[in-house]
């Protein structure tokens, strides 16, 4: 009588070789992964991107002071901040030790991502590699996030995150870094992309922190009559900074504001969207509502105080 459930043994060697594969894939990883103690409840993961420099989720950075890192080869060793983007959920920490066996800014960074590509999140808990496999869900292109940050792609990640891998790397099946691994809206694993890193963590070495376009004024989301807009919605300036680029164009509290660089200002999140690093200094025409009267203003856009 043939036993027709019995594994067909040449599946063995090809099984146990892809397991062996990914063991080896996460310990070359974890030698540029590191523990973060930030301040929360429990510590969060980071990548040695340069000697003497991490970078994490800027979210699980609870504290600026009394910060620490756990390293590959086991010890703990103080951390200052460097600096923080909330815009890009990068921060940056400087610590003091000995060159690691890798760093990533030297590393490869994986390019043409597709969704079913394979995509391996290591972490560092107690001291130890913590890995979970998934799969690239989405790729797709450059976006803003809800603070105006550019990030240069959107790649969602199929996979269950460990809360204490956020901020760790995510890596592809060749080892390339993809980027880090942070939670977005539903805790659905995002990656902040490796070129984002590679664009934002010397600006943030630099001065400690992402410029950011700043309007001076304090808005509030109100509906339109039919008549007034195209849109059904607009932002009205309910608070003006004295000092800010608002006040000295010449807006004024209670304007109605429809448009901001050309673009429907539906709510808060889309002036956010406008005010990214690369506003500074631009001239946006300003479309409002002032009274029942359409104007046009034009606001030279300074930088976030």
């Amino acid at each position: 009588m043939t036993d027709a459930v019995s594994p067909n043994p040449s599946q063995f060697p090809s099984s146990l070789q892809l397991s062996n594969d990914l063991a080896a894939l996460v310990a070359a990883t974890a030698q540029a992964v590191v523990a973060v103690h930030g301040g929360g409840r429990q510590p969060s993961s980071g990548i040695i991107w340069q000697p003497g420099i991490v970078v994490t989720a800027e979210e699980t950075i609870v504290h600026d002071a009394d910060l620490a890192l756990t390293l590959p080869g086991g010890d703990r060793v103080q951390a200052t901040l460097a600096g923080r983007d909330p815009s890009t959920d990068i921060a940056v920490l400087r610590y003091e030790a000995a060159p690691p066996a890798r760093a990533f800014a030297a590393s490869a960074f994986a390019a043409d991502l597709r969704a079913g590509h394979l995509a391996l999140a290591v972490g560092r808990a107690d001291g130890e590699p913590v890995a979970t496999l998934g799969m690239v869900a989405f790729a797709g292109a450059p976006w803003r996030s809800r603070l105006g940050g550019q990030i240069d792609a959107r790649i969602v990640i199929d996979a269950r995150l460990p809360t204490v891998a956020e901020g760790g790397a995510l890596v592809s099946a060749d080892g390339s870094l993809i980027g880090i691994a942070v939670f977005g809206p539903r805790r659905r694993v995002l990656a902040i992309p490796a070129a984002t890193i590679a664009r934002v963590t010397p600006i943030i070495q630099d001065k400690g922190h992402i410029a950011r376009g700043y309007l001076g004024v304090g808005l509030q989301r109100v509906p339109l009559a039919a008549a007034e807009a195209e849109t059904q919605r607009g932002a009205m300036v309910v608070t003006l900074d004295p000092a800010g680029p608002a006040k000295a164009a010449g807006i004024l509290q209670g304007d109605i504001i429809v448009r901001l660089g050309g673009s429907p200002v539906t709510g808060l999140r889309a002036v956010y969207q406008q005010l990214g690093s690369d506003a500074v200094g631009k001239k946006l025409a300003v479309d409002l509502i002032r009274a029942g009267v359409h104007k046009t203003i034009e606001v030279t856009i300074g930088p976030r105080p």
